[in-house]
């Protein structure tokens, strides 16, 4: 008689428990993949494998390459060398030390930003968080401490999630990180930055942020990375840095899916 633990394989063989289950994920992989066929993140079509892009939007996809600026990691005309710094770097530098993206926020990589955002595709967060664990892996080590931009409990009531804290958990899973998804709170509630030029945006989140009581002791002295799905003018990342900085934050770097490329970088 064969054991419970065992099934037969091709020919009779006896197989493990453990092949047994690799078995049955696999056989289930199949009838899910025929019942929900998997589909490219960005624009729905049907593909041949699940948490991809098809062809025609992994050949559109803005992906960001070196040589990029050391700062804001905006790209640069060419290579100038390790540690370059864009022209905006120079005169106007950041609060935080270095930010990389995956993607300019155009294209396809646009349509996945406010897929999760908007139309809550909670789904797209853990494929775009690991291409952001890739993309920032130079920011990331075990010793990292990953933190995401947080909202206003109000807009937090209204959307329901925080779709930076869904991208912040999968990039500190990628990375093998601590994660502390409220570490942060944005103490008051802020307008909607879109639309806002660059000095209107430093005033609308200047003092908007504060580390919760009890949470101070976990900056002291660590390097932080703060995740956001977009970078725009980078005053969100600042002032949320100041605040980490102020508390003992050895560095605080930034990590987002898509950055908005200023004409000037």
């Amino acid at each position: 008689m064969i054991d419970c633990c065992q099934r037969l394989g091709p020919g009779g063989r006896r197989m493990s428990g453990s092949r047994s289950l690799k078995a049955g994920r696999i056989c289930a992989s199949a009838v899910l993949d025929l019942l929900l066929p998997p589909r490219c993140l960005a624009c729905g079509c049907r593909t041949g494998h699940t948490g991809g892009l098809c062809p025609s939007c992994w050949m559109d996809m803005p992906f960001l390459e070196n040589p990029v600026c050391e700062r804001y990691g905006t790209p640069l005309p060419h290579d100038m060398g390790e540690g370059a710094l864009s022209a905006r770097a120079i005169m106007d530098p950041p609060v935080f030390d270095r930010s990389r993206s995956v993607a300019r926020y155009e294209g396809p990589a646009r349509q996945m930003v406010l897929a999760l955002k908007f139309a809550r595709h909670r789904d797209l967060g853990k494929p775009m968080g690991e291409w952001m664990a890739r993309a920032g892996q130079e920011l990331l080590s075990p010793e990292s401490l990953v933190l995401p931009v947080p909202l206003h409990r109000w807009r937090l009531l209204c959307r329901r999630f925080n779709q930076s804290a869904d991208l912040a958990a999968a990039v500190a899973r990628a990375a093998g990180c601590t994660h502390e998804p409220m570490l942060l709170a944005r103490t008051r509630r802020t307008r909607q930055q879109v639309g806002l030029d660059a000095a209107s945006r430093q005033k609308n989140v200047r003092g908007a942020f504060a580390i919760r009581a009890g949470y101070v002791t976990d900056v002291f002295g660590r390097a932080v990375v703060l995740v956001d799905d977009v970078m725009t003018t980078g005053s969100t990342a600042s002032a949320c840095a100041r605040v980490l900085k102020k508390a003992g934050a050895s560095r605080v770097d930034v990590l987002t899916f898509a950055l908005a490329v200023p004409e000037e970088a």
